[in-house]
């Protein structure tokens, strides 16, 4: 059979295919909100958090949530890692230890190689060991476009439980990877990305955020989300709106992949940053003069992105050494967070 590569088969992939934030908007608008008024439903569809959290007892709960997404990468193999990072990163991204998944698997079985599968899957499975679970079956179809995911549950102890919402006025912003991801994987698709980017690109995409579970523990990390399909701005302005402040970024020290900065410049940038950039409107402020394809990096969907977070600024340096202890070598303090403004744009991009 003469296969056509993954990512021929998705106009966008990974993360980037997300429903815009705007429309996503109107669906979730007319969506009965009763389930939230349940006592042992703790975090619902409400604060547009990465998972569900349910309470099962006196002091734990149960949390959960379903991420799949189509090709970003044309091995197989790969795109299974990436998928299942991805997935795992939700649990970490409220601070829990994931304990379980099951798969979700759309496929076009005519058109592509089984062998194609059986790799997704073995990337998958490999990944949910080094997170310690095991990928315990799943659902499947037959289907045009090649879709995989995972539906995973964790656990956490109830009172450490982070959500995007908790951020404090005078806390500082930390991320624990560069930005770039949608760019890199727009070069990857359109055949352009030099080798070493693409290394430096894997390397960044199937890394665990396994340190969420660890952050969930520390009683100064205020707030907690990853950066995906929205972006870095979009899940500034979540946790701008969710806990009523300001978000004060500094661009200088902001990490990014170099070579997304040439390739923004080049015109290769997916539909996903103008489609984020368009539904943010107001919500951001890039200050002084500012070139439109250097905002669209902040806009830039990633695809199991750092984890991000609000903490208390005297025990920042401590996180940001424990962090790269990690693994996070590029983890930097991005900015602070301030009282709101009025009617003032929640993120404000300063360079």
């Amino acid at each position: 059979m003469d296969a056509m590569k993954l990512t021929e088969y998705s106009h966008a992939g990974g993360c980037g295919c997300k429903i815009d934030p705007s429309a996503l908007a109107q669906i979730l608008e007319k969506v009965p909100k009763q389930w939230g008024q349940s006592s042992k439903l703790l975090v619902g569809i409400e604060s547009s958090d990465d998972a569900a959290v349910m309470e099962i007892n006196e002091h734990e709960s149960l949390v959960f949530s379903s991420d799949f997404s189509t090709p970003i990468v044309d091995d197989p193999y790969t795109y299974g890692c990436i998928s299942a990072a991805n997935a795992l990163s939700d649990i970490y991204a409220m601070g829990a230890d994931p304990l379980m998944a099951t798969a979700i698997v759309g496929f076009p079985v005519n058109k592509l190689p089984m062998e194609s599968m059986q790799e997704i899957m073995r990337g998958a499975v490999e990944v949910c060991q080094e997170g310690g679970i095991p990928l315990a079956g799943g659902h499947s179809i037959d289907n045009p476009q090649p879709v995989f995911g995972l539906s995973v549950i964790g656990m956490a102890h109830t009172r450490f439980i982070k959500t995007n919402s908790g951020a404090k006025v005078g806390d500082v912003l930390i991320l624990t990877k560069p930005l770039g991801i949608g760019i890199l994987a727009s070069a990857i698709k359109a055949g352009t990305i030099r080798p070493s980017a693409y290394k430096k690109f894997i390397r960044h995409i199937t890394q665990l955020n396994k340190p969420g579970s660890w952050l969930g523990k520390q009683a100064e990390v205020h707030a907690l989300t990853d950066v995906t399909g929205f972006g870095l701005a979009g899940h500034l302005m979540e946790m701008a709106k969710g806990a009523r402040v300001r978000m004060e970024i500094d661009t200088t020290v902001v990490p990014v992949m170099e070579e997304a900065w040439a390739l923004v410049e080049e015109g290769v940038v997916p539909s996903g940053a103008y489609r984020n950039m368009h539904s943010y409107g107001d919500s951001l402020l890039f200050e002084d003069e500012w070139n439109i394809d250097h905002q669209l990096v902040f806009t830039d969907p990633q695809t199991n992105g750092g984890l991000l977070m609000a903490v208390t600024p005297e025990k920042a340096e401590m996180y940001l050494e424990k962090l790269r202890e990690f693994g996070f070598a590029e983890t930097a303090v991005i900015g602070q967070v301030t009282a709101q403004r009025g009617t003032d744009a929640p993120v404000v991009f300063n360079k």
